[in-house]
């Protein structure tokens, strides 16, 4: 699988935010080796989310599958037998962190470096430099239009602040991760502790 850096922005994420409840039901449902289209179809048998359309469903399915398979046998047991309620919510972020290389890169360049600068607000306009600088050298950002980029700015502080990244007021919070997950990011790869605000990274 190739890496968020590796892949073309894939601008999907318009849908919900976190989608905690949800990620953790589909997870349960999977079996570990099963194509993730099968979990999506049996968990939308099974009615895995609240949505009352087919098509909403489906749509949000598929975003929870394209997450939830960026993480490990080893990540996904500890999100549904380990983790409470924060770890959850971390090892969502990262998951979207690597399912979407836009949001990597703002994690990266944006929240960390105002992190490290002090710079704790976090104004709206910070998405739209980001993403008018990609789209300069990106056709496919550059043709998605204004009212997607909106919704695209909305649902990305929605899914930071529910990932506990944001404070209700748009403002960097230091995240707070077990030991035991800063242990299961590290074994995998280290650098990823950097998509957290206020982690210590080894070396760094």
């Amino acid at each position: 699988m190739k890496s968020a850096q590796q892949k073309k922005y894939q601008m999907s994420f318009g849908v919900g935010g976190l989608l905690l409840n949800e990620s953790v039901s589909v997870a349960r449902i999977h079996i570990e080796g099963e194509p993730w289209e099968r979990t999506m179809l049996r968990a939308l048998d099974q009615g895995a989310t609240s949505l009352p359309k087919t098509a909403s469903n489906r749509r949000t399915l598929r975003e929870i599958s394209n997450r939830l398979q960026t993480l490990s046998a080893q990540e996904r047991e500890f999100l549904l037998d380990e983790a409470d309620r924060t770890d959850q919510q971390a090892l969502l972020w990262l998951s979207s962190c690597r399912a979407y290389r836009f949001v990597r890169e703002f994690a990266l360049e944006v929240i960390r470096e105002r992190y490290l600068s002090y710079q704790i607000d976090l104004p709206l306009e910070s998405f739209d430099i980001l993403f008018e600088a990609k789209a300069e050298w990106d056709d496919n950002l550059a043709d998605l239009s204004t009212s997607t980029r909106k919704k695209l700015r909305q649902v990305l502080f929605r899914m930071m602040r529910e990932a506990e990244i944001l404070s209700g007021e748009n403002r960097i919070q230091t995240a707070i991760l077990s030991q035991r997950l800063i242990a299961i990011i590290k074994d995998r790869n280290p650098a990823e502790l950097a998509l957290f605000p206020g982690v210590k990274i080894d070396g760094v």
